[in-house]
């Protein structure tokens, strides 16, 4: 599934979700996603920077300019206190949700 069957708010989590296990730049996030997802998800550049610079803006992450594995310059994001604290709700939130759609969906 392409990014853009993803929406906004749940690229956000996901993208939370990335960086609470410590600082990733954007490949890596990308990565990351793709690999746990088993190629489900594909989070395309185009969708990434946009939600990595609205999740700084709103304070849930900070980002910082460091050296990558292969000596090139890329952009650290990582988690903060707030992003944790909306981590948490989302998870809530996520779980409510496909317990409802599960009911939904499953046998009639």
């Amino acid at each position: 599934m392409a990014e853009s069957g993803i929406m906004q708010g749940t690229l956000d989590v996901i993208v939370l979700k990335a960086v609470s296990w410590g600082p990733r730049h954007g490949y890596a996030i990308t990565r990351w996603v793709r690999q746990t997802t088993e190629g489900a998800l594909d989070i395309e550049e185009g969708a990434l920077y946009p939600a990595l610079h609205r999740l700084e803006r709103q304070g849930w992450v900070d980002a910082e300019w460091k050296l990558s594995d292969n000596n090139q310059r890329a952009k650290y994001y990582r988690i903060t206190a707030a992003g944790r604290r909306q981590l948490a709700v989302e998870r809530t939130r996520w779980s409510r949700l496909s317990a409802a759609i599960a009911k939904v969906l499953g046998p009639a």
